[in-house]
């Protein structure tokens, strides 16, 4: 079981080494991705799709860019089904890894971490998962790591991730059409009420999240009172 992780961990290592080494982040551009697309939209489509799942399941940064890119490339409905999916599989991959081999180191990294979602979980069990999707006040990688460490099933972890994600995806994805939209490079194309409103809820959507889960939580409480 050791010398079978140990290869699995050597693989991703090597993987993710020789996809930064060789170029392969130069790769992951609007231009790129453009150019294919115009040849070939459903082979791009599913080679983006890969790359998103790689990213996320390896837990490399570079997420939010590409669904803003994916906006940007696709438009908007097909890029929200590309991204749902991708965002939410790599992300199972990340928490399987964590659960499966990555269990001690996550351990050490994120300890701090890990008190503060083992006692949310505790709490609220797999509407906590929800709130964390919803609210990023922890990074995407550390939910999917630290919460293969949680007595949580994979099935539950996948539609729930996949539903408290949601809400996120469509404004980023929102956001990367309406660019993809200018036909050209103008101060009109700039200043398009779509484009400035898509941008401005980009700025907005976490603190909107955060009040609304906020006003759920003392809803809540005062039930519980019976207030």
């Amino acid at each position: 079981m050791i010398k079978n992780k140990l290869l699995l961990f050597i693989g991703i290592g090597t993987a993710i080494t020789a996809f930064y080494t060789s170029g392969g982040a130069d790769y992951l551009t609007p231009d790129v991705f453009g150019s294919l697309y115009k040849k070939n939209p459903g082979l791009t489509a599913g080679l983006f799709f890969l790359a998103y799942v790689m990213v996320t399941g390896l837990s490399l940064p570079g997420a939010a860019l590409l669904t803003l890119i994916a906006g940007f490339i696709f438009g908007f409905l097909p890029a929200l089904v590309i991204v749902s999916f991708a965002s939410t599989i790599g992300a199972t991959l990340a928490f399987l890894f964590s659960r499966i081999l990555l269990k001690d180191w996550v351990q050490n990294k994120f300890a701090s971490h890990i008190k503060t979602v083992n006692r949310g979980f505790e709490a609220d069990g797999a509407f906590y998962l929800f709130t964390l999707r919803l609210i990023p006040a922890v990074p995407f990688f550390v939910v999917n790591l630290v919460m293969g460490l949680m007595p949580v099933r994979t099935w539950t972890f996948y539609w729930v991730s996949q539903l408290g994600m949601l809400p996120g995806t469509v404004v980023f994805v929102n956001a990367g059409a309406q660019v993809g939209q200018i036909e050209a490079l103008s101060v009109s194309g700039i200043l398009s009420p779509a484009l400035i409103g898509s941008f401005v809820l980009l700025g907005i959507f976490p603190l909107l999240i955060r009040k609304g889960a906020t006003l759920w939580k003392k809803n809540r409480s005062k039930r519980e009172n019976g207030e």
